[in-house]
């Protein structure tokens, strides 16, 4: 399998955080992600453990991040998306142990011209009738 040859090990979120020195984030918003990571989860993470998101603000519970980082339940953080944005929670601004990003993460000239590329195939396909590359719900294409 993949995970072995990787070295790697298939594990639930719980297991991921009571063991992992590095936690980045990369789900979408939905009702089973909004707030996935509050006061349960930060303190089960490692007190030398790092939190990034640049997925969604809302996955994380910013009031009890605030209150993880300045009790030191954890080491630090990494934010490129906030809870309430454009707005921070009060406090963030104003800690040595966490980095915030104006939700520029993906704001790099390769990243932006990949994008501009895959949405021209997209489009292409589209025009020529064919399911683009990147189409996640190609059963809408089956329906006829």
């Amino acid at each position: 399998t993949l995970e072995h040859e990787l070295g790697a090990e298939k594990v639930d979120i719980h297991r991921l955080l009571e063991k992992s020195d590095y936690i980045s984030l990369h789900v979408p918003l939905n009702k089973s992600t909004h707030h996935m990571i509050g006061e349960k989860e930060l303190k089960m993470m490692k007190e030398n453990s790092v939190l990034l998101n640049t997925s969604r603000g809302p996955v994380i519970d910013e009031k009890m991040l605030l209150k993880a980082l300045e009790e030191k339940w954890i080491f630090g953080a990494g934010l490129d998306v906030y809870e309430n944005e454009p707005e921070i929670t009060e406090g963030l601004k104003k800690l040595d142990n966490v980095v915030l990003q104006p939700h520029s993460a993906s704001a790099t000239i390769q990243s932006r011209a990949g994008m501009a590329i895959l949405a021209a195939k997209n489009m292409v396909a589209g025009l020529k009738g064919e399911i683009p590359p990147n189409c996640i719900n190609q059963e809408v294409f089956k329906k006829k």
